[in-house]
């Protein structure tokens, strides 16, 4: 073995056991059933399916500097996707805004309310404003990962459909 490669080895193994720590701690809260609700698939949002389980969570994967997600198309305008204004500032939002919603984990108590993020997809990097929880604990939600975007984020990272209501992205906090 090369010199200095031992420690090297030894901080790979310690990581590797921190993470495969944190995804045995992170797993799913239980279920939710679903029942058909207001949804604007018009728009491209995903919908759930009434009668199917979903999987509840109070924790997210670990922010990284490219953090994996999947970003859906969410409408924070009044009358919208969410039956209520944005936690972070009780306010409706635009389709045009830079906004985003996180998943429970990274919304983090409202820790990142007002905060950018760096959302980067399609070869494209766009800065956002994180508006709102995506409440995995009460939302129907598949996953503990999910960035809930306005169509404004969308356009500015030139996605203009996305034919499964969701999107393979990166993030980081900027």
């Amino acid at each position: 073995m090369a010199a200095g490669s031992l420690p090297s080895l030894v901080i790979i193994l310690l990581l590797s056991t921190a993470v495969l720590r944190y995804v045995q701690s992170c797993s799913h809260s239980g279920h939710l059933t679903s029942t058909r609700g207001k949804c604007n698939e018009h728009k491209g949002a995903e919908c759930c399916k009434a009668g199917n389980k979903y999987p509840r969570y109070r924790c997210s994967p670990p922010v990284t500097a490219a953090t994996n997600a999947h970003m859906t198309i969410y409408d924070f305008s009044e009358g919208g996707d969410g039956a209520a204004p944005s936690k972070c500032d009780g306010e409706y939002h635009s389709d045009h805004e830079m906004i985003v919603a996180l998943s429970t984990g990274w919304y983090n108590d409202s820790s990142r309310c007002g905060k950018s993020v760096r959302i980067d997809a399609n070869g494209r990097s766009v800065l956002a404003k994180v508006v709102d929880e995506c409440d995995s604990m009460l939302r129907i939600d598949s996953w503990n990962n999910i960035v809930d975007a306005s169509q404004g984020v969308w356009k500015a990272l030139g996605i203009y459909k996305s034919p499964d209501g969701d999107y393979q992205i990166t993030w980081s906090d900027a």
